[in-house]
């Protein structure tokens, strides 16, 4: 399941960018994008939870140190790219000001 949101993510966040750059409302897209971030890491904890459970500690092991370093790398990327347009419309507010 977090595959099928992460990819929504990712989907959503370029449409997010596709729409900025096309001059339209960007704002939904830019929801999307966050709210299946946030989906994802909920899904991918939900099945490192169901490790825990079964006592699957070889999973654990192998999956869960090199899926920490990704997601928090991923994370980051997601809320960089989905907040850039607001930062771009605001630099070109304060450069308009000037």
């Amino acid at each position: 399941m977090f595959i099928l949101f992460g990819v929504i993510a990712i989907v959503a966040t370029f449409i997010n960018l596709y729409m900025y750059k096309a001059g339209k409302d960007y704002k939904l897209a830019m929801a999307i994008g966050l709210s299946f971030t946030a989906l994802t890491l909920c899904s991918e904890y939900s099945l490192v939870s169901r490790w825990v459970k079964v006592g699957d500690w070889s999973a654990l092991m192998d999956v869960v140190p090199g899926m920490e370093r990704a997601l928090w790398f991923l994370t980051i990327v997601s809320i960089l790219l989905n907040i850039a347009p607001i930062l771009l419309e605001r630099k070109g507010k304060i450069n308009s000001f000037f």
